[in-house]
Formats: C-alpha cells, sequence, structure tokens
C-alpha cells in the first residue's frame, strides 16, 4: 500500500519571520515548541525581574532620574502636609479659643471723624441673653519708652492701653511671665506687656526689678502675655489698670474695644444686634467684628498661596517625568544588540514592549515613594520648627505615588514601542 507523505508549509526562504504579523502566533501555537517560544506572556515575576536588571545596569542615570521625579513628589507632598498642618494648628486654636468671641469698636461719623462708644456700651451689651461675658479696653495718650533718656519720637509703636481685669479670661490671652493685674495692682503703676510690646522694649521677663518709663514716670512690669491670636491688637500693648489710666495718663474712661462672648448658637444673632445694643443712638458708628473670621481670611490667603506652589511642584514632577523618558529612550538605543538577542531567541514584540514599561513603571515608584518620605520628612521637620501637629493626608501619599506611575507609563510608553518594533536582524546589526 503505497504511502502518502504530508507537507507542513515553512517560511519563505529569505523572507524575515520578525516581519510576518502572525508568525509570532503561529509559532507559538505549533507543537514541540520550548515553553520560552510558546508562550508570549511572562508571569509578573518575571517582569519585575527582568526590569529590576535593566535598572542595575544603570545606577547613576536611574539614580538621576528618581532624583527628578522624588523632587516634584516632595514639593507637592510638602506644600500639602504643611498646609493640612497649618489648617490643623488653626483648628486646635479655634477650639481652645473659641469662635464666639465677637468684637464692637467705634467707627466713624458721616462726616468722617472718629467717634466713640457711650460709657454704658459695656453694661447694655452685657445685658443681652445670649452674651456670656464681656470685657473692654481703652487707648490711652500716655507713650512708654525703656527709660527716660529714650528720644520722644522713638515709641517702637507700642501703645498704652486700659484693662479690665477679666481681659485674659474673655479674650483667651495667658501670661508667659509674671501676673495679670489684680485688685491690688490695677490702681498702682503697674503693666503688663504684650508680647510684641516686651521684645520692643527688650523685656525678657516681669519682675519688680523690670521697669519701663510710661506716661513721664516709672511703672513696673508685672507680666508679660504670650501672643493672642484672637485679640492680635494686645499684642503691641502695654497694658494698665482702668483706675490708674484715668487718674495718672489722662484716659477719657470710654471703652474703644469691647469683647464679648456669646453662646456658639447665637453668634451670628449676637453679632447682628451688637451695634444698636452698644449705641442705640448712632449704630452706624459701630464696627462689630468677629476675630474668627480674621483667621480664617487668612487660612484662604495661605491656600491661595499654597495652590501656586502646587503647582510649580507640578511643573518639577513634570520635568522629573521628561527625565524618566529620556532615561528609557537612551536605554532602548544603548540595548538594540540586546533586543536583537532576545527576539532571535523567541522573545515576542509584546514581552519587549513589558520589559520596557516595566523599567520605566519600576523607575516611576523609586522615586515616588524616595519623594512621599521626603516630603513626610520635610513636613514633619517645617511643622516641628512652627511647633504645629505633623500632618500629612494619606490620600496626598497615595496620590503621590500613583501621579509617578501615570507620569512613569506616559514617559515609558514610546520608549518601549520603539523598541518592540525593532527587527531581530536590524538591532543586531547595530555596532
Amino acid at each position: 500500500m503505497a504511502m502518502t507523505k504530508v507537507l507542513t508549509p515553512g517560511p519563505t526562504p529569505g523572507r524575515d519571520p520578525s516581519r510576518d504579523p502572525g508568525g509570532e502566533q503561529r509559532a507559538a501555537a505549533r507543537p514541540g515548541q520550548t515553553p520560552a517560544l510558546a508562550s508570549a506572556r511572562m508571569r509578573p515575576r518575571d517582569v519585575v525581574r527582568v526590569g529590576g536588571s535593566g535598572l542595575r545596569a544603570r545606577p547613576l542615570r536611574v539614580f538621576l532620574s528618581a532624583l527628578g521625579i522624588a523632587i516634584g513628589i516632595a514639593a507637592m507632598l510638602g506644600v500639602v502636609g504643611i498646609s493640612a498642618s497649618s489648617q490643623e494648628d488653626l483648628n486646635r486654636q479655634l477650639e481652645a479659643l473659641g469662635t464666639n468671641l465677637l468684637t464692637v469698636s467705634p467707627g466713624q461719623t458721616l462726616f468722617g471723624e472718629s467717634s466713640h462708644l457711650p460709657a454704658e456700651s459695656e453694661g447694655m451689651i452685657g445685658e443681652v441673653g445670649p452674651v456670656t461675658a464681656v470685657t473692654a479696653t481703652g487707648t490711652t495718650p500716655a507713650k512708654i519708652y525703656r527709660n527716660d533718656h529714650i528720644p520722644a519720637a522713638e515709641t517702637s509703636s507700642v501703645s498704652v492701653t486700659a484693662a479690665r481685669l477679666d481681659l485674659p479670661k474673655d479674650v483667651g490671652a495667658t501670661v508667659v511671665s509674671g501676673t495679670w493685674l489684680n485688685e491690688a495692682t490695677h490702681r498702682y503703676p503697674a503693666t503688663v506687656l504684650g508680647a510684641k510690646a516686651a521684645d520692643r522694649l527688650g523685656v525678657v521677663e516681669a519682675g519688680p526689678e523690670q521697669r519701663v518709663w510710661l506716661g513721664g514716670q516709672w511703672f513696673t512690669v508685672v507680666g508679660v502675655l504670650a501672643a493672642a491670636p484672637l485679640a492680635p491688637e494686645l499684642d503691641t500693648a502695654a497694658l494698665v489698670g482702668w483706675p490708674v489710666a484715668e487718674e495718672r495718663l489722662g484716659f477719657d474712661g470710654y471703652a474703644t474695644t469691647i469683647y464679648a462672648r456669646a453662646q456658639e448658637a447665637s453668634v451670628v444673632a449676637v453679632r447682628d444686634v451688637l451695634a444698636a445694643t452698644a449705641n442705640p443712638e448712632k449704630p452706624n458708628e459701630v464696627e462689630v467684628s468677629r476675630p474668627s473670621d480674621v483667621l480664617a481670611a487668612k487660612q484662604a490667603t495661605d491656600a491661595t498661596l499654597n495652590a501656586l506652589l502646587l503647582g510649580l511642584g507640578g511643573v518639577a514632577l513634570l520635568v522629573g517625568g521628561v527625565g524618566v523618558a529620556n532615561t528609557m529612550v537612551i536605554s532602548v538605543l544603548e540595548r538594540r544588540a540586546e533586543i536583537g538577542l532576545r527576539r532571535s531567541l523567541g522573545a515576542t514584540r509584546g514581552q519587549i514592549r513589558v520589559q520596557f514599561l516595566a523599567e520605566s513603571l519600576l523607575l516611576s515608584a523609586i522615586g515616588g515613594i524616595g519623594g512621599v518620605l521626603l516630603g513626610i520628612g520635610v513636613t514633619a521637620t517645617y511643622a516641628s520648627f512652627q511647633s504645629w501637629p505633623a500632618i500629612v493626608p494619606v490620600w496626598a501619599m497615595l496620590g503621590g505615588v500613583l501621579a509617578t506611575l501615570v507620569i512613569g507609563g506616559l514617559a515609558g510608553f514610546y520608549p518601549a514601542l520603539r523598541a518592540a518594533r525593532m527587527s531581530p536582524t536590524e538591532a543586531l546589526a547595530t555596532p
């Protein structure tokens, strides 16, 4: 019986299998092929191993490219972290000081002249139901100097202010040295300096031997205040008792600022009636404010600046992405022989693409993780100098790493595509 020989069509002589779009698929489907040639897929472990080996071969270039990514991520994370830390510090301050403080001060008349509050204003404001505390200060014409040899023109921008005894408690001010005025000292030449006033006058701490030249006479510094966030005008003031201000400093007795605490739920309602309550005849000559709103406005200003800095961080991150793309393009050009050898041994175009894309992603991931760690360090260091709680949002850290992976993928896409398109003969022929 005659035997029939079945012929299997082979490759056409002179034809480059790499230029046959279906060649790789047909080769992978042939039975009996080795595993390396039969499968066009690489396990994730193999992808990481192959990508890592390419990076280890060029440590300096990889370090510089990763550094560019790290700087961009650190800048962005630092801006977000410092802003969040500042916000948390503000929230803690407001929680401790309260947002229910309102201030009442005289405005101007219809003719542009300075007005003043009636002497009964404090008492009338105290009669408002939701108001829980009322205190006041009054500006005096007296001047203060470190000693009696200072020229009269050099006032150091420190004002002399009469104060009620319950002022610190109601405005949230604290004494850092000495004591506050009391029933025994507010009738005598004694003063408490605000934080900036003490610094400008060269007073380090309060004490019986510490005196200043105030209103043409010596006053003993009995206390020094810490900075008062809700009443910053106290920071540049020398505070004296109300009676001694009237008796010795030419004070007319009219309050220039009234501080009122109201129940939290009624702050807005109280603010609406304070002007008419303080000066029923001329409510248009009264100014009412909420100090916590000023702090919130300052925070909004800081947020605008942070947005600008965030944009600069984004530019730095883009520059890092360009560095990654540059590294990968050069890597493709330098490794043509390697690409050709792998293609000759059966590596598919998809495997070559995956290899170079994996290198790009690993390089970006290294830069991203390094940038996150650097950003956390910058935030923690700055926050410690400012005595803030160090806050770095988790979403910012995850977003930073994700951003680097996206940039790495985009930066490595073209080099990976270019490497995959190389034919084995072209790549091996490259010197």
